[in-house]
């Protein structure tokens, strides 16, 4: 009986451990993550903001295959995710001139204009709600 007892005793304290891991998870803790993390995490989380980042990807992918094309027009496929991505992305003038220069700031330039119009919904659906 005794053996029980402790077997009994073993399983809650698993339990109660499992329940207090889950709690102090920094991933899963608002209190615990950095408020600027926190913050694009959820201007991230928004639809408008992931419905910004998939035209922004579109596009990139759309200007790769048409400047190896052969269309006249090819050499200014680039210019559309820029357009899509500055003011960020304008920074791409001033970087040095190598092909992966392309991708860094139009990349760049997505995540910001992401969490900056992530953020603007986020304030307007708190602003609408009270």
């Amino acid at each position: 009986m005794n053996g029980n007892i402790v077997h009994t005793n073993t399983a809650n304290s698993h339990t109660m451990n499992t329940a207090h891991k889950e709690h102090t998870d920094p991933m899963n803790d608002p209190v615990a993550t950095h408020p600027v993390l926190r913050t694009v995490r959820q201007a991230l989380g928004s639809l408008v903001a992931r419905l910004y980042l998939a035209v922004c990807a579109a596009l990139l992918v759309w200007a790769i295959v048409v400047s190896y094309g052969d269309n006249p027009d090819a050499s200014f496929a680039g210019v559309v995710p820029t357009i899509a991505t500055a003011p960020v992305s304008l920074v791409m003038l001033a970087l040095p001139d190598h092909f992966s220069m392309f991708f860094l700031p139009v990349i760049v330039g997505a995540l910001v204009n992401a969490v900056i119009i992530g953020w603007c919904a986020r304030a307007l659906r708190q602003g609408r709600n009270g």
